[in-house]
């Protein structure tokens, strides 16, 4: 049996969900950020997580961004194959709550038309959207603005297959080293391996939007998850760019099947924040 969303619905849920991001961090990060506090061992370094914890606190209580980067807005479509979108295109639907949500949240507009000629759209849109299938007659929305101090801090390396999982560990490494101070961290760190030169990208954003508690349930992903975060926190970047143990607060790996000569890495990597809102229609 189909299932009728409407256009309008799904424009509705994604302003809420653009206001609700950038004025409210998410439960995981909330806790991530209390548990730095005690984990940290630097004294500058609890300063500064203490003085994130107090604007988190100040732009939720007065509704103000949390940052001033109020991001690209990156948007996960999962369609039930069992839902029909009805009263207009699902991307148009996407685009407008987007461009309202920006607008009526008095967010700052982000978004250049042509990556070359730099006009700014003025509502920023439009969304980077990624739709995929599911089973089922349920809309998944999940919406992460994507601030660019982190976002350029980003790599994707193109590894042999014998560089195997040591050549793995280095490529997390080198990208989490060279980030340094640009990516505002205590960060989160998303990497996704496998896959295809576009694929492996997507798999390390999708990893962002997991919650920070969470761990891979391959046994392996999850042991390289524990490893790659005890050893970026000795790197010593720490809170901040300015020294001390907690320079990323988590490491969410995703993995997908890839050819047999390539073994494709991506490291993409989020600040603090890490704003995510997901809603099921």
């Amino acid at each position: 049996m189909i299932r009728s969303v409407t256009a309008k619905e799904i424009t509705e849920n994604i302003k809420e969900m653009c206001i609700e991001a950038n004025h409210c961090l998410s439960k995981d990060m909330e806790q991530s950020l209390k548990k730095a506090v005690s984990k940290e061992e630097s004294p500058l370094g609890r300063k500064i997580l203490q003085q994130l914890q107090e604007n988190l606190q100040i732009a939720e209580e007065e509704q103000i961004p949390i940052c001033q980067d109020t991001g690209m807005a990156v948007v996960f479509a999962e369609i039930g194959q069992d839902v029909h979108v009805e009263g207009g295109l699902l991307e148009d639907a996407i685009n407008e709550g987007v461009r309202l949500g920006y607008e009526e949240g008095f967010l700052r507009k982000s978004v250049v038309g042509d990556p070359i000629l730099r006009e700014n759209t003025r509502d920023n849109t439009p969304a980077v959207i990624h739709y995929s299938i599911a089973a089922g007659d349920k809309v998944r929305l999940t919406l992460a603005p994507k601030g660019f101090g982190s976002e350029n801090m980003s790599r994707i390396f193109m590894l042999k297959p014998a560089d195997g999982i040591e050549g793995v560990k280095h490529a997390i490494l080198t990208a989490v080293k060279e980030a340094g101070p640009n990516a505002c961290p205590p960060m989160v760190v998303g990497v996704g391996i496998g896959g295809t030169f576009e694929k492996c990208a997507l798999l390390a954003k999708k990893a962002l939007t997991r919650p920070a508690d969470e761990h891979a349930f391959v046994p392996y992903v999850r042991e390289l998850e524990e490893e790659m975060l005890e050893k970026i926190n000795m790197l010593g970047i720490g809170p901040g760019g300015l020294g001390g143990t907690v320079t990323a607060l988590a490491v969410n790996i995703n993995t997908y099947p890839t050819h047999i000569a390539g073994l494709p890495v991506a490291v993409n990597i989020c600040c603090h924040v890490n704003r995510h809102v997901a809603r099921e229609l």
